[in-house]
């Protein structure tokens, strides 16, 4: 047996991003990922409600816990194998490995964090994700969650 989409689902309110790289690009530039003129961020990392160029629904996208995942990867991968080359090198003490690395690991998290975070909202755009996947409010802005009413 086949899957066959559901004919009967509405279609999205904008056009979705044309590959998997062109809305992962514009996510981590800070673009809208369905048109690439409006921006995705409010500050440092508040997505914002929707686009202000399409209108497409970005604050309805939850990543969630992706992307301090995906950067904590990253920059581990980036920045332990020095970090183990030097120890095995040079044998410091200890207290001159936090002196240095531990900013550098804050430093390289903080900076990778937004794109990262603006890449998988591109992500989820292009997956199809609309912000409904859950039914109902949105987890924890309505104060209830998925608490039934009255309680």
């Amino acid at each position: 047996m086949r899957w066959e989409p559901d004919r009967s689902a509405p279609a999205l309110p904008y056009a979705p991003p044309d590959s998997f790289w062109t809305a992962v690009s514009r996510g981590a530039r800070n673009r809208c990922p369905a048109c690439g003129e409006g921006r995705i961020f409010d500050g440092y990392l508040k997505v914002v409600t929707a686009c202000e160029s399409c209108g497409a629904p970005l604050g309805r996208l939850r990543a969630d816990d992706a992307p301090p995942y995906f950067t904590i990867f990253i920059a581990g991968h980036i920045l332990v194998p020095p970090v183990l080359w030097i120890e095995r090198a040079y044998m410091p003490p200890m207290w001159l490995h936090m002196v240095v690395w531990l900013p550098l690991f804050a430093i390289a998290c903080i900076l990778l964090l937004r794109p990262i975070k603006g890449a998988t909202v591109g992500w989820m755009m292009k997956l199809g994700f609309t912000g409904d996947e859950h039914g109902g409010a949105v987890h924890g802005r309505d104060g209830g969650g998925d608490r039934p009413p009255g309680r």
